[in-house]
């Protein structure tokens, strides 16, 4: 079988909510853009053309904004139908019907996302009053559709201390996916706010709080996604992660998929290495996805002696932290990852 390539596309910029952390509203945005249904078709078939070449299948996780607000948000559905694609969604609750649920997943929606960044006081904080109760109800109406739920969550020091309780609710739940990443400044002052930064050690014992928690839940039908790489470095040190030996020197087995085997594109057409940060390769209105995939400009992401601190970490080919994140505190994305606690013998 061959592998999946992600595509995580952004049809709108159009939302429910203004998050705290959203990339689109954090800084300002001078309009908000919704790709029109003519180039929406010419993107999807730019992105089989792109499938084909490199032999690869497409999976697209549908996103915004809110992607069930886009007016032809249906009609792109019925394409993916057409077309055989698999897709998943990452929205918010507010529109989850039961009828609308059970549309997408007969249009062959394997999953949709949504999302909980804390219990309910903190949750409304970041997203908006009565987000998470909406968001509880939806996970139910997804579940029901026959759906895959997934639940992300984003931490930081404000909410660190809740993701304990909120991974033995995912297991109540009956979630069928949860996740955390790490929050990513949207500018370098934000990133050493007191009440959102994490020093490294800081970091790892939260990581130790939410290890006991999978521990406790290890036989739970949730996967308990450990989405950050810096997980790698926890089990590696912990002796339940053995890298293999005599690696050739750039070879890179996992850890981000920036470059490897991701793109993000925007409903400008702007496509970019990572969503999570300033990473724009070009526009596929005009370059297409293969020409922009195998350009100087890309290969700008695959640079992986690159990295200050993993290019002298065993690790390397499995880790490399967060470059996003890294990125988020430095405008650097081969500098030292915030986070990491490891040291580094010369």
């Amino acid at each position: 079988m061959k592998d999946y390539f992600a595509i995580q596309w952004h049809i709108t910029d159009y939302c429910d909510q203004r998050c705290k952390h959203c990339y689109i509203f954090s800084e300002g945005h001078p309009f908000l853009v919704t790709t029109p249904m003519d180039k929406l078709t010419h993107i999807l078939q730019d992105i089989l053309s792109l499938c084909d070449k490199i032999n690869r299948l497409p999976y697209i996780y549908l996103t915004g904004g809110d992607p069930i607000l886009h007016p032809n948000f249906w009609q792109l559905l019925e394409l993916f139908h057409k077309h055989n694609v698999r897709f998943a969604i990452m929205g918010n609750p507010f529109h989850l019907t039961e009828e609308n649920c059970k549309r997408m997943r007969d249009l062959g929606c394997v999953k949709y996302q949504v999302s909980l960044d804390g219990l309910e006081k903190t949750h409304d904080m970041f997203r908006k009053p009565g987000s998470f109760k909406a968001t509880l109800k939806a996970i139910d109406t997804i579940k029901n559709s026959g759906m895959w739920v997934a639940v992300m969550s984003t931490v930081s020091k404000t909410n660190a201390k809740e993701i304990p309780e909120l991974i033995e609710l995912m297991d109540k739940l009956g979630v069928d996916v949860y996740a955390v990443g790490r929050y990513c400044p949207t500018n370098t002052h934000k990133a050493y706010d007191p009440n959102i930064h994490m020093a490294p050690l800081e970091y790892k014992a939260y990581m130790d709080s939410c290890y006991e928690k999978y521990e406790k839940l290890k036989d739970s039908k949730t996967t308990y996604q450990l989405k950050d790489h810096l997980w790698t470095l926890y089990l590696y040190e912990k002796g339940l992660f053995n890298p293999q030996k005599d690696l050739p020197n750039n070879a890179i087995i996992d850890g981000c998929n920036m470059g490897r085997n991701h793109i993000t594109i925007l409903p400008t057409g702007d496509v970019y290495a990572c969503r999570r940060m300033d990473s724009k390769v070009g526009n596929i209105f005009e370059n297409d996805l293969y020409t922009l995939w195998t350009s100087t400009k890309y290969d700008e992401y695959r640079q992986y002696d690159k990295f200050i601190k993993c290019n002298k970490c065993e690790l390397k080919a499995y880790c490399r932290g967060c470059p996003s994140v890294t990125f988020g505190y430095t405008h650097n994305m081969y500098d030292a990852d915030p986070q990491c606690w490891k040291e580094i013998k010369e």
